[in-house]
């Protein structure tokens, strides 16, 4: 009975196929044993070009591990080659040597020392400036002319000098005018009134004691004095 083949059984081989081939190749008996031949083997091909026809192929082993050129591994660094590589020029010994370098420069400048107060050479005049303040508060004339002479020879410039020169001219022709009403009404009341006499007396002491505070370097400001002091000081200008 023949098997029963399913949908999907696509073996094309038949079952007595394997039985049928050992008949025929006499495995049992049945078939003829192989013929032996007689004879020496001829080639069957004498094309060059096969690997019988090749001489060498038939030698014995030959040793080429001393001509084989192997590749050069990346991790050991290659021989240094033969030829002569670049060589700096040397230097001369005597050139060899470098002297250290000096200490830098001293740029730090001590500041200049404070003058004095009143020694500094006035402009102008040449003389130092406590002189040029005390000689306008000389009583008397002598002051006054002093004070007109500095206004006419200071620079702008000197500040100071020419604002005790206009304070002590105000100064002293006030008191000069004060002085001389003061002797006029003494002559009109028959030589009896003496203010005059004290008041010269009290302008001299005045006059020293600015004197003595100007030298010093001590502020001495009549602020009564202001304005005409200003008037004076803007109307007399300094030669050129």
């Amino acid at each position: 009975m023949e098997p029963k083949r399913g949908k999907y059984d696509t073996n094309p081989l038949d079952e007595d196929v394997a039985h049928r081939a050992d008949e025929s190749f006499g495995r049992n008996g049945s078939g003829a044993a192989t013929d032996d031949i007689a004879g020496q083997t001829t080639p069957i091909n004498r094309d060059p070009q096969t690997a019988r026809a090749a001489r060498e192929s038939e030698a014995p082993t030959r040793r080429i591990d001393d001509k084989v050129t192997s590749y050069p591994s990346v991790f050991v660094p290659p021989p240094p080659r033969a030829t002569a590589s670049y060589q700096p020029p040397r230097v001369a010994p005597s050139n060899i040597y470098q002297p250290p370098p000096g200490p830098p420069p001293n740029i730090y400048q001590p500041p200049p020392l404070p003058i004095s107060p009143g020694l500094k050479t006035v402009a102008g005049l040449g003389i130092q400036e406590r002189w040029a303040l005390i000689a306008p508060y000389i009583p008397i004339w002598l002051g006054i002319v002093a004070g007109f002479i500095e206004l006419l020879m200071v620079p702008r410039s000197e500040a100071r000098v020419r604002f005790h020169a206009s304070q002590a001219i105000v100064l002293q022709l006030g008191m000069t005018a004060l002085s001389a009403l003061l002797t006029g009404l003494s002559y009109i009341a028959g030589g009896r009134f003496t203010g005059a006499g004290l008041f010269r007396a009290a302008c001299v002491v005045f006059l020293i004691i600015g004197m003595v505070k100007v030298w010093k370097g001590k502020p001495f400001v009549i602020g009564v004095l202001e304005q005409p002091r200003k008037w004076l000081d803007e109307k007399i200008n300094p030669r050129k």
